[in-house]
């Protein structure tokens, strides 16, 4: 917690504002600009003293309950929010979610990504969108019902999946996906949405309830794979995880490693791969 940046901050934003932005009656003649220290602590819900100590850096850490009252008290916009909480020591609240709308400009960067297998999936690993060479080396995934396009459930399910993978391989890649999924679960908390989803995974792959089990967690954030092209032969690859404006959404990046023949390969492929499925 910074005691002194976060009781600049709300001191700067409280003399940004006058009573009449937040609803109150503007009575008697003002000495300093903006909202009192009294008014602001009468339309977050607590004590004067209270607030005045927070400003005077003095004051205990608030809770993620007073920083949100605070948030909108002073009208503080989405970025102006999440400052005020890093700043009082806590997470930043998750923002909205994109669902399965992909907006027109991530559309438009896998348009754009021609040398290189690009794909736009939610948290929870449903695969929305995907350019050409990704399509070409992974398979047209976003084609498939909505139920089916999710990529851990594939894993799990579909034994055609994992043959672009090396055999020995296939219990890291089972861990990756149980761990970082398990960080998403956490994340966006009592959703109906994850239930079924965990609920039909355990049902249908004894192998993920069995890692699942095991609490494992992490991010993916990047790796470096190997896969086996049925037209190309064993290929590597390098993936980085791109965040996205929404939390539920990430662009996963795929280049080859420097020094590695990947990069013709992929050239390659963008004109075999091609004419073969014209």
């Amino acid at each position: 917690m910074d005691r002194s940046e976060l009781a600049d901050f709300l001191r700067r934003r409280r003399e940004g504002l006058n009573p009449r932005d937040v609803g109150l009656p503007v009575i008697g003649r003002r000495r300093t600009p903006g909202l009192r220290r009294e008014e602001v602590a009468q339309l977050v819900g607590m004590s004067t003293d209270y607030y005045v100590r927070i400003e005077q850096r003095r004051g205990p850490q608030p809770s993620p309950q007073v920083l949100a009252a605070l948030a909108r008290a002073l009208r503080l916009t989405e970025d102006e929010r999440d400052h005020l909480f890093v700043l009082a020591g806590h997470p930043v609240p998750t923002g909205a979610r994109a669902g399965d709308h992909v907006r027109p400009g991530l559309l438009t960067l896998l348009d754009q990504l021609e040398h290189a297998p690009a794909q736009i999936l939610t948290d929870l690993g449903d695969l929305l969108a995907q350019n050409e060479l990704a399509r070409l080396l992974f398979g047209g995934m976003c084609s498939v019902a909505e139920g089916e396009r999710n990529v851990v459930w594939r894993w799990f399910t579909d034994p055609e999946v994992r043959t672009l993978y090396p055999a020995d391989e296939h219990e890291y890649y089972s861990r990756v996906h149980v761990a970082d999924l398990r960080a998403s679960v956490a994340r966006r908390g009592n959703d109906p949405v994850v239930a079924a989803l965990l609920s039909r995974l355990r049902e249908d792959s004894p192998e993920f309830a069995r890692l699942w089990d095991e609490h494992e967690v992490a991010v993916r954030r990047q790796s470096r794979m190997r896969i086996r092209h049925p037209v190309l032969g064993p290929l590597e690859l390098d993936s980085e995880l791109l965040l996205t404006p929404a939390d539920d959404q990430r662009v996963l990046l795929f280049t080859a490693p420097v020094g590695s023949d990947t990069a013709s390969q992929l050239a390659l492929l963008r004109v075999v791969g091609t004419e073969r499925f014209a």
